[in-house]
């Protein structure tokens, strides 16, 4: 089965980011991931203390997967689809790289932003391949590697450029980087679509991260409509190498919730 990771947004967020990588350490994990490096969406902490987060986890042997370089509504960090915020998230990239590479972190997941009005929409497209070729050049520079995620509008991220895996692996294939790859969340790619497992056979040459979480909700993955366990197997005979990332809020006690998913994805 793919290694497994936990995203420390959105479990314990009554606690500081160590005290979460412990507790998911404690439930059998050793692997995760956060967002921001100078936010908590949670808490809105301003001043998170990401050497000591780091240095936990480095004496722990817990991989820390990935950061996030920007919001989906593109208020943090800049948008993809605005050539006049290129300068500005490219700034936000460099940024993000070098906190990341202080902690051993060597990924982040990047978003589009939200559609532009009165913009054609191939023109905006155009824009994010154009801005993922300058990150690609920047992201291979320092041996680092961004995941551009495509969200569900239906639910929870209504106006999100990018919410097909299927443009995502297009933009992805324009880009033409070792360095950029397709975030494929089966909790959003299940609501735009479905049809997951053969989605993901088609897209693999070009996804380097998995999310999840049930469907509906966006809690536990055994509550709901997906079989992850299926999936698990699925992603696993295909060969594929990179991790597979828990990002749902649990229902009821956190840790029992986690052992379960430790006990799933196994």
């Amino acid at each position: 089965m793919p290694r497994v990771d936990v995203c420390l947004e959105a479990i314990f967020d009554t606690v500081p980011l160590v005290e979460r990588a412990k507790r998911v350490m404690d439930a059998g994990f050793d692997a995760v991931e956060f967002w921001f490096y100078d936010f908590d969406c949670v808490t809105k902490d301003t001043e998170r203390n990401l050497a000591e987060f780091g240095k936990f986890c480095a004496d722990n042997g817990i991989l820390i997967n990935n950061g996030v370089v920007n919001s989906p509504d593109a208020s943090i960090g800049g948008s993809l689809l605005d050539p006049d915020d290129r300068p500005k998230y490219l700034q936000r990239l460099r940024d993000t790289i070098k906190v990341c590479k202080d902690i051993n972190c060597h990924a982040a997941i990047t978003c589009t932003g939200n559609e532009l009005p009165n913009v054609p929409r191939e023109q905006q497209k155009k824009c994010v391949i154009d801005t993922l070729k300058a990150a690609a050049e920047i992201a291979e520079a320092e041996n680092f590697t961004l995941y551009l995620e495509a969200l569900n509008t239906l639910v929870d991220h209504e106006g999100y450029f990018l919410d097909s895996a299927e443009e995502g692996a297009e933009i992805i294939k324009a880009v033409g980087s070792p360095r950029v790859k397709l975030l494929f969340d089966v909790y959003h790619m299940q609501i735009m679509g479905g049809n997951i497992v053969a989605r993901i056979e088609k897209h693999v040459d070009v996804i380097g991260h998995f999310h999840s979480a049930g469907v509906p909700g966006r809690h536990d993955l055994d509550i709901g409509e997906l079989d992850y366990r299926n999936i698990l197997k699925a992603i696993d005979a295909l060969g594929y190498k990179g991790l597979f990332g828990l990002e749902y809020w649990p229902e009821g006690d956190e840790t029992e919730s986690l052992k379960r998913m430790r006990a799933l994805t196994r």
